[in-house]
C-alpha cells in the first residue's frame, strides 16, 4: 500500500530554512501577481525538493510550517462568479472569507483581474466571530474594491454557497518576490455533503511577477505543466454539483479525481455533516 503523504507530517518542510510572516509581508505579500496552478502529486515534489530547497524557505509560526485554512465563498443565486469564470470573462470576481486558524486572523477578500490578466486581491481584516457572514463593512469594502478596479458598483447580492478546508505550506524565494502555496487535504463542504481530494494530490500555486519564476521552472524540469482553470472555488463548487456547467473545469477535477457525481467515474466519499448557525460544518 502506497503511503499516504500529509503536510503536517513535515515531510516536505523539514529541509527548508524558516522565514517568518513578517519577512514574508515585507519581500512576498504579492497582491499583485501573475498565477500558475499546478496539479502535482506527492511523488512530484519530492522529486522537486532539491531544487526548492536550493532557492526558498518555508513560512514558520510559532513552529508551525504548516497551516489549516478555512474559507467560505459567496455568489449570487445565478452563480454569476462562477460562469464568468467559466466563460473566461476577463472581467471577472470571487469574494470570500478566510479563517487562518492557526494565526486567529479572519480577512474577508475579494479577488479581481485587471486587463492585464493580473490577480489583484484586496483584503479586509475582519473579527473570527464573523466568519461566514458578510457585514456593513464586507460588503462596503468589495463595493469600493469592486469600483476602484472596474469603475462600476458591485452589482451581485451574495449569498454563502461552499466551504472549503486545507492545509498550507508556503515558500518564499530568498531572492526577490517569489512565493509558492502547496495546498493538501482539501475539502469542499456545502449543503450537508463534503468531498475530499486523495491525501497524495496537491495544488501548487507559483506566484511571480511574469508566470515563469524559479518554481516554474523547477517543475517544468519535472515535466509539470499549469493545469489550466484550476480555481479551487470553481473546482469544488462542481465537484459538489452546485454548478450548471462545469466543462471548463474538467481537466482540473480530472487530476483531482474529484469528477462530479453525476459523472460516469467513481465518485468520492459523501457524508453528511451537522450545520452550526451560519451553514459551515460544526
Amino acid at each position: 500500500m502506497q503511503a499516504e503523504h500529509h503536510l503536517e507530517d513535515g515531510w516536505l518542510t523539514q529541509a527548508f530554512g524558516p522565514v517568518s510572516l513578517d519577512q514574508l509581508n515585507a519581500k512576498a505579500a504579492m497582491l499583485e501577481r501573475l498565477d500558475n496552478k499546478y496539479v502535482v502529486r506527492a511523488a512530484v515534489l519530492q522529486q522537486a525538493m532539491e531544487g526548492l530547497v536550493r532557492h526558498f524557505d518555508v513560512l514558520e509560526i510559532d513552529g508551525l510550517r504548516s497551516f489549516t485554512y478555512d474559507t467560505c465563498y459567496f455568489d449570487d443565486e445565478h452563480l454569476h462568479c462562477y460562469l464568468d469564470h467559466h466563460q473566461g470573462r476577463r472581467k471577472r470576481c470571487k469574494v470570500r472569507v478566510r479563517h487562518y486558524t492557526d494565526a486567529g486572523l479572519c480577512f474577508v477578500e475579494v479577488k479581481l483581474k485587471d486587463r492585464r490578466g493580473v490577480t489583484v486581491k484586496k483584503r479586509l481584516k475582519t473579527q473570527p466571530d464573523l466568519y461566514g457572514l458578510l457585514d456593513s463593512a464586507a460588503r462596503d469594502h468589495i463595493d469600493s474594491s469592486y469600483r476602484h478596479l472596474y469603475g462600476d458598483p458591485f452589482p451581485l447580492q451574495l449569498q454563502r454557497v461552499m466551504d472549503m478546508r486545507y492545509r498550507r505550506v508556503t515558500l518564499v524565494a530568498r531572492e526577490g518576490g517569489e512565493r509558492m502555496t502547496i495546498d493538501g487535504g482539501i475539502e469542499f463542504s456545502s449543503h450537508g455533503r463534503i468531498r475530499r481530494t486523495d491525501a497524495d494530490v496537491f495544488v501548487v500555486e507559483t506566484k511571480s511577477a511574469n508566470a515563469n519564476g524559479l518554481a516554474d521552472r523547477i517543475l517544468r524540469q519535472l515535466h509539470q505543466h499549469p493545469t489550466n482553470s484550476c480555481s479551487k472555488y470553481c473546482v469544488g463548487m462542481a465537484a459538489l454539483d452546485l454548478a450548471p456547467r462545469h466543462n471548463r473545469f474538467l481537466p482540473a477535477l480530472r487530476k483531482l479525481n474529484a469528477l462530479p457525481l453525476g459523472a460516469p467515474m467513481a465518485p468520492m466519499p459523501v457524508r453528511e455533516y451537522p450545520m452550526n448557525r451560519v451553514g459551515s460544518p460544526a
